[in-house]
């Protein structure tokens, strides 16, 4: 266990009252165990990250969904099977501990793409490295995002196996394989009967997560902004007035170029200051955070250093060079409309002399309460139309919306105290800035609470030199096994809730 090392009135530690901590019966027992197979459970990552699931790509799909499947049944749950989604299958997965409280559990076991020139490490070979600062590290694709939290996890449930003794908890688990594209199909695997009543019967759903910072605190995430991912295209194929390839520069004196009005149609999506949005209506059911969320951000602003965190992000200041309680509310309140990417044409070196025949921006939005897929959607293509970019062709490759918990629910309230038996400081954010599709779980007909938890501490996540902390130089901060019991002391609080969510 991480050693208390910060007295209880520190103002980063946020407590709320509530029943007492859950004891976990003989904890000496299952830390051996876990610290036992703690070489097994680095190899079985190790293994994991070397078969990488990559939905954009169609990379190892079926293969992944096995894989998970396999991973499943190992840890100890009694029934798992594959279950088909209309595009990369996803998992599902049952252990009948006969207790009374069922817990969820949300994995995705796809990742990122990835170029191996711009890494420093092999993204699949999994190496361990010392990281100064840190400690000991793994580094490979989809290793902290999300491989890593979720093999401790899963060691967890391998220490209750190899100490003869059952969970305090049912889990139901439920897997993806195209979180990293929005997710377009996981609602058919969730509307799946067997999986939709199984769900019913939990307390809430969580996502395994690193949460900590370098100074050791941790974070509870209240709710995360929903996502949607897709094209904008121009060419031969939306409309006759383009070439249907690339042709000499020198017809640009007439025929139009795909490239100039994709580029014009973007400037649309966004006011002049350009990181505004611009869409008709867009922030019409955009809702204000609270004043408790603005003092939960002030709580987070106050357990992080600025300089670290623009440091860790590679920029020397905010938008509008804004404070850091101001960029932060932004950062946690305001949606955004992202160029992810631009192609079109020649992109080699020197010049090439053509009018490109296609054109396509690679976008996403990121949605916060209360705004919707479908809505994000349907004024895009409107605020189109209305300015004739109707040669502008949409294509919405996946998505869905944002989602919030309430921190007194009891499901949060479990994961207090689990923080607090631990001694670890930790804050309350009202929602994270990425996405993951909790929606689906808060949502009807579901209704739950949902949510990430999790310690130790990673980077790099969709980028090169992705890492995973295994052994933590700092003691304020979990390295693997740490993470593990943590999962281990998790389900005790659970159990504690009698169901309540």
């Amino acid at each position: 266990m991480i050693k208390n090392r910060l007295k209880l009135g520190c103002a980063l530690l946020v407590l709320l009252a509530g029943p007492a901590a859950a004891e976990t019966p003989k904890r000496d027992e299952l830390k051996a165990a876990v610290a036992a197979s703690h070489d097994k459970t680095v190899k079985a990552l190790q293994d994991w990250i070397k078969l990488p699931t990559i939905a954009a790509e169609g990379l190892n799909v079926d293969k992944g969904a096995d894989y998970m499947r396999q991973l499943a049944l190992d840890a100890g749950f009694q029934k798992a099977k594959v279950v088909a989604s209309g595009g990369v299958p996803g998992v599902f997965a049952t252990l009948d501990a006969g207790a009374p409280v069922t817990l969820g559990v949300y994995f995705m076991y796809d990742v990122k793409q990835f170029d191996p020139a711009e890494w420093t490490s092999p993204p699949l070979e999994a190496k361990l490295v010392d990281r100064p600062g840190e400690g000991l590290v793994m580094m490979g694709r989809g290793v902290v995002n999300q491989k890593g939290p979720e093999m401790a996890f899963l060691a967890a449930l391998k220490a209750f196996k190899a100490t003869g003794r059952k969970l305090p908890v049912n889990l139901v688990l439920v897997a993806e394989g195209e979180e990293e594209i929005a997710s377009p199909n996981f609602p058919t695997v969730v509307a799946d009967p067997e999986v939709t009543a199984a769900l019913k019967k939990t307390a809430g759903v969580f996502i395994p997560t690193a949460s900590q910072t370098n100074a050791g605190t941790a974070g509870i995430t209240l709710g995360a902004k929903g996502s949607v991912e897709f094209q904008l295209i121009v060419g031969g194929e939306t409309s006759d007035k383009y070439p249907k390839a690339d042709i000499h520069s020198s017809n640009h004196a007439r025929i139009e170029s795909p490239a100039w009005r994709l580029v014009k149609a973007l400037d649309t999506l966004v006011a002049d200051d350009g990181h505004t949005p611009a869409i008709d209506g867009w922030f019409e059911n955009v809702k204000p955070l609270t004043a408790r969320q603005k003092e939960l951000i002030t709580i987070g602003v106050k357990s992080r250093a600025e300089a670290d965190v623009k440091k860790e992000l590679g920029i020397g200041r905010w938008i509008d060079n804004e404070d850091f309680q101001t960029s932060s509310e932004r950062f946690l309140s305001q949606p955004t409309v992202n160029i992810q990417g631009l192609v079109s044409g020649y992109t080699g070196p020197g010049g090439k002399t053509v009018l490109p025949g296609r054109a396509e921006a690679k976008l996403e939005f990121r949605l916060v309460p209360d705004m919707t897929r479908a809505e994000a959607e349907t004024k895009l293509k409107a605020h189109l139309a209305k300015r004739g970019f109707d040669d502008v062709k949409v294509n919405v490759s996946g998505g869905y919306g944002p989602n919030q918990t309430d921190e007194n629910t009891a499901f949060i309230q479990a994961q207090k105290r689990t923080l607090d038996k631990a001694g670890i400081p930790y804050t309350l954010t009202p929602r994270n800035a990425g996405s993951w599709p909790g929606v689906v779980f808060n949502g009807k007909p579901l209704n739950l609470p949902a949510g990430q938890f999790g310690v130790g501490r990673g980077g790099g996540a969709h980028a090169p030199d992705e890492w995973f902390l295994i052994k933590s130089s700092n003691p304020k901060v979990a390295g693997l096994d740490d993470a593990t019991m943590l999962y281990v002391d998790l389900l005790y609080e659970i159990a504690a809730t009698g169901g309540k969510k």
